[in-house]
């Protein structure tokens, strides 16, 4: 039999969909399942969004330019101008989701060996972007006792080496739903300019933020111009997850003409969701307020729920949707699949994702769950039911 690459071997297998197989398993017995494993938003895309799509009349389904329809591009600058962030249309490449986007970016900043600091817990595809150009992945643990603040600034600089290429992060963050201050961030920009390395910020939750919080972009920082990448996407700000349409921000235009090379290599993004993200763009305010103020309600569902539960210690998100908790159990990855596979309250269990796979040393995670708040409330407050319940028979509780 052929044998496969060594890439192949070392690239990591989804945390949030390697347990899919037992959830539809439990579903073919007859089991109802709550996901709040995956950032999959119940929220409805917005009205003339869904209205465009019985709209579109073409003729035949072309290719797009390589960085992204013109007019897509001027509708994004006049979105970030709103947001207080200055971009021409030449300063943004569109791309088939936020995914692709940071594979770009990986691609044209680090060579084989390189290093890119991350705190985490972080996203977990975070691992597979750098695996495929053999980069490394240097973390720097937060913790759930700090609500996963951003850790110490000299802590960073021990880290930094002449292989380190940029410091990535999530804001808010995608697994713990921490908001960065100004303050962090102004911290981030003179370590990257003190040492000339990149500030990666995936802004993709910029809309979802809480508490009377503000959102504080890379861009918005002065003297940035050849240190700031931003990647975005409307896959969570727009309920568009399959839509597939991201993109990458800077104005440094040597990095902005690798990113194109790459964009042309794969041809061009897919047009008819660039018209369908057009459209988005001229989504009223009054959507977002609604959509804001139903993920806070679920927030705090579920941050009172959890915080009923003997033994459960949790963070507190100030943004997107997404909520990281220590189980009193033996690991995760065992509970979650006993969930699945043995556990069932009046046929109805929950869903979690482990989050082994949202740190670089899984043992690390091993007692932590994320927990996405994208159900509606009533199917949350059974969701923290269940997951109290399964707990207290659970044979591996600690």
């Amino acid at each position: 039999m052929p044998k496969l690459s060594k890439l192949a071997d070392k690239m990591p297998p989804s945390p949030i969909r390697k347990l899919v197989p037992f959830a539809d398993e439990a579903k073919r017995r007859g089991v109802k399942v709550y996901h709040l494993n995956i950032g999959q938003p119940d929220i409805h895309s917005p009205k003339q969004v869904l209205d465009k799509l019985g709209e579109i009349d073409v003729d035949y389904i072309p290719y797009t330019p390589s960085q992204g329809t013109l007019s897509y591009r001027e509708k994004l600058t006049a979105y970030y101008h709103k947001h207080q962030i200055d971009v021409s249309p030449d300063e943004i490449i569109v791309t088939t989701g936020g995914s692709e986007a940071l594979l770009f970016t990986v691609g044209s900043i680090a060579d084989e060996g390189d290093e890119i600091i991350v705190p985490e817990p972080y996203y977990a595809n975070y691992n597979s972007f750098v695996t495929l150009f053999r980069v490394k992945v240097v973390p720097i643990q937060s913790k759930i006792e700090e609500n996963f603040a951003l850790p110490p600034i000299e802590a960073f600089e021990k880290l930094i080496t002449p292989k380190t290429k940029a410091i990535l992060f999530s804001n808010p963050s995608n697994p713990t739903g921490y908001v960065y201050t100004r303050e962090e961030i102004e911290k981030l920009k003179h370590l990257a300019l003190k040492h000339d390395i990149f500030i990666i910020s995936d802004e993709v939750y910029r809309e979802f933020v809480y508490d009377g919080l503000q959102h504080h972009s890379i861009m918005h920082l002065d003297g940035m111009d050849e240190h700031a990448i931003m990647v975005d996407s409307v896959s969570k700000r727009y309920s568009m997850c399959g839509a597939r349409i991201g993109c990458v921000v800077s104005k440094n235009k040597d990095l902005m003409k690798s990113v194109l090379k790459f964009a042309q290599s794969r041809l061009s993004p897919p047009m008819l969701e660039q018209i369908l993200s057009e459209t988005a763009v001229d989504t009223p305010d009054s959507y977002f307020e609604d959509v804001i103020a139903e993920y806070d309600k679920r927030r705090k569902i579920l941050i009172d729920g959890l915080s009923g539960i003997p033994g459960i210690k949790i963070g507190h998100p100030k943004g997107a949707f997404y909520i990281m908790a220590e189980l009193p159990v033996d690991d995760t990855d065992r509970f979650a699949r006993w969930m699945l596979e043995s556990y069932e309250d009046n046929g109805e269990t929950v869903m979690v994702a482990p989050a082994s796979g949202f740190y670089s040393k899984p043992e690390w995670g091993k007692r932590q769950v994320r927990i996405a708040y994208v159900l509606k409330a009533e199917d949350l407050q059974r969701s923290v039911e269940i997951l109290k319940h399964a707990l207290e028979i659970y044979p591996g509780r600690i």
